[in-house]
């Protein structure tokens, strides 16, 4: 059977030669099921009976949809694998929302925080910016398991921050988030970049592949996305594997060198610290190394920064305190100023000249356009 060479665009048909390569490379295995995307294969009827559905490639007894037709795999939504062993996307049958669902240990305190960041009367918070936890389910193969279903989400960074006022807003959030959760009694100890997230539906019209997140759904298509200057996001912590909860009187103290920022001071597999400090420091820290490390004109946020990074832990700002000092930084700053394109470091002198430029251009357009209105 061939494919409607209307339908499907030119370059994802493929000559008879090449169908014959493909057949072959299928044959030998090369589009099989990874052992975790089994995993989520042996699960499948079950959560389609929960509600959940999983995409073509993770149904039982899935045939790949390219075999007897001219269609190249490569674009072919059925070809993209899963990458993550723990996660997975899938559909909520009720409304048509993609979710994430995650398998856990019933030990893990994930579980207990998630729930308790995600109860009734927090879920609105607007200063909750918590990944939301809708459902546990057990799992119904392994009984030490669970399956977390929580919001969909995409990383922080994907597509890149473009202005300054991008970057304000997603230090204002993190910094509101981080208090929202210490005022919880939640140190999350792992507030990096890679478990800082944004939902990405008001900058993607037509939706993203979970996987392929350049494509739209079909995975063959190039997605369209917006500006988050016109079309603001919501950024969310995520991963609370090696969190922790304490009670009300009780001295917060841990130990551990767990994370993936290995730089701040305290960590220790004996000694114990306490982990609030420790998320003050790993917020400045990122923002050290993903915007003043890497674009001009954030001179703003070093004293923020070399305050969140002090080496003792005892004189870093509270959350709030931190949050009370940037909005003090935010007060300050010229509107055109958060305007203002991202300047990267690595930019040769022809390139900023050229950036510079559009930008200029792109401010005088704006202010023409305030005065029409």
């Amino acid at each position: 059977m061939s494919v409607d060479e209307t339908t499907f665009p030119f370059y994802a048909v493929c000559s008879p030669e090449e169908v014959e390569k493909f057949r072959k490379r299928t044959e030998e295995g090369r589009w099989d099921l990874t052992s975790w995307e089994v995993f989520w294969q042996e699960r499948y009827d079950y959560l389609k009976s929960q509600g959940y559905l999983l995409r073509p490639r993770f149904k039982p007894g899935w045939t790949p949809s390219w075999l007897g037709t001219n269609r190249n795999p490569h674009y072919c939504e059925d070809s993209i694998y899963s990458v993550l062993s723990v996660v997975i996307d899938a559909t909520r049958l009720s409304d048509g929302t993609r979710v994430m669902l995650k398998t856990v240990s019933h030990f893990d305190d994930e579980i207990p925080i998630g729930r308790l960041l995600s109860r009734d009367e927090v879920a609105d918070d607007p200063t909750n910016h918590c990944v939301p936890v809708y459902q546990l389910l057990q799992d119904p193969i392994d009984q030490s398991k669970a399956i977390i279903v929580m919001k969909y989400l995409r990383p922080f960074d994907d597509p890149e921050l473009r202005t300054v006022g991008e970057v304000v807003d997603f230090v204002a959030q993190t910094l509101e988030g981080i208090s929202f959760l210490h005022r919880q009694r939640v140190a999350h100890r792992d507030c990096a970049a890679a478990n800082i997230m944004m939902d990405g539906e008001p900058l993607f019209p037509q939706g993203h592949h979970p996987v392929q997140l350049d494509y739209l759904e079909d995975g063959m298509h190039y997605a369209p996305y917006l500006s988050r200057q016109d079309h603001p996001v919501k950024y969310y912590f995520i991963d609370f594997g090696i969190s922790s909860y304490f009670d009300p009187g009780v001295v917060p103290l841990v130990v551990g060198t767990q994370g993936r920022d290995k730089e701040p001071p305290e960590l220790d597999d004996r000694l114990p610290y306490n982990p609030f400090p420790l998320d003050i420091f790993i917020l400045g820290n990122l923002y050290r190394k993903e915007f003043v490390e890497k674009y001009y004109g954030f001179e703003f946020l070093e004293p923020l920064i070399s305050s969140m990074t002090q080496r003792e832990p005892q004189r870093r700002p509270t959350a709030e305190a931190a949050c009370s000092m940037f909005r003090k930084i935010q007060a300050d700053l010229a509107e055109s100023t958060l305007r203002w394109r991202l300047r990267s470091r690595k930019e040769s002198v022809p390139e900023r000249v050229v950036y510079d430029t559009v930008a200029v251009a792109r401010e005088g357009i704006y202010k023409i356009r305030r005065m029409i209105v």
